[in-house]
């Protein structure tokens, strides 16, 4: 594990940055394609909004982003793959940042955040949602099924650690009941069983979930969150809290994220992007609104303190469900 350069020098190196550049004046100019990583199967929730994303660069900077999906062990393979990359700015790896801060304690990736700059663009609730011809036809028929046969109804996840995975511990541990965790490669093919009725739920996304519910093919019972949230096309959906009681922060930020220590001027260079052109883009504006998610544009040190609060509550999550080598606390992530 690296510990680079201190915040406040990288911060001191940013200010730096220029308002209103373009291409030709930032710090930065790519001689050749970049590569983003998607370290989850096509069609997911990093997927989508990562190619979004990679347009915007695109604009941005004259030069191609290339994205590249590369699945498996719950994200790991394709991040390590980016680490093991030059660290010179051409390789980055997108998705949640909060699984950089989990990957050690589930022993897939000896890494955390600090290690890597992080550039955010959406936040996004995670979903119940079932196959429609299912006999659960509201929050309490699942949770009644669960308690009838505990450990037998299966609930279709990215995979160890993912925002699906902690999103059902968390109803788990706050309801005291069992299920059967069936991985997959990514968020969309989480969905897709359950769509073909191999897993009875799926608590994924809202945006790999949303399209399926409009077309009727998955029924959404409630929203993992705290309040209520309003989807079009598929109307209000009521807290899981409803029925569980107070629950842990599960949402997930997304983003891209490369190591802390490539170039500055590369660094500089995206933090003015981000500035300039991210935080405005009509594209990943509309997105969000069309997917049930909501933008955010956070970088550097305050994406990194957006996400803590959730890295957190998946740690000991997993650490509750018995999925960890040891305790958070070892890792220095405090309970929340």
């Amino acid at each position: 594990m690296i510990r680079i350069v201190s915040r406040a020098l990288l911060g001191a190196i940013f200010a730096l940055g220029a308002i209103g550049a373009s291409a030709n004046d930032y710090p930065w100019q790519p001689e050749k394609p970049i590569t983003i990583v998607v370290p989850w199967a096509a069609g997911g929730s990093t997927d989508q909004v990562t190619r979004i994303l990679a347009g915007e660069l695109e604009d941005a900077l004259d030069q191609k982003v290339v994205v590249v999906n590369q699945p498996g062990a719950s994200g790991s393979i394709g991040k390590k793959n980016v680490w093991q990359a030059p660290h010179d700015g051409y390789t980055w790896a997108a998705g949640s940042p909060k699984m950089l801060g989990t990957y050690k304690l589930v022993g897939l990736f000896d890494t955390e955040m600090e290690d890597w700059r992080s550039y955010l663009d959406v936040v996004t609730p995670t979903l119940v949602g079932v196959n429609p011809d299912s006999p659960y036809e509201t929050m309490d028929d699942l949770l009644k099924a669960m308690k009838e046969r505990p450990g037998q109804v299966t609930v279709a996840t990215a995979g160890v650690g993912s925002s699906g995975h902690t999103a059902i511990e968390a109803i788990a541990q706050a309801t005291g009941l069992t299920y059967k965790h069936i991985s997959y490669d990514g968020g969309n093919p989480a969905v897709i069983a359950t769509v073909a009725g191999e897993t009875e739920v799926t608590t994924q996304l809202s945006v790999e979930q949303i399209e399926m519910a409009r077309a009727g093919r998955l029924r959404i019972l409630a929203v993992i969150a705290n309040e209520a949230i309003a989807l079009a096309g598929i109307g209000t959906l009521e807290p899981v809290t409803k029925w569980t009681g107070p629950l842990p922060d599960t949402r997930t930020h997304m983003g891209i994220f490369a190591p802390a220590d490539v170039p500055s001027e590369v660094l500089q260079t995206f933090d003015m992007i981000w500035e300039e052109r991210i935080k405005s883009s009509q594209a990943i504006r509309d997105y969000a609104a069309e997917r049930g998610t909501v933008m955010t544009t956070e970088y550097g040190d305050a994406a990194m303190e957006a996400v803590r609060p959730t890295v957190q509550a998946d740690a000991w999550s997993l650490h509750a469900a018995g999925r960890t080598i040891a305790s958070p606390e070892e890792f220095g992530i405090p309970k929340p």
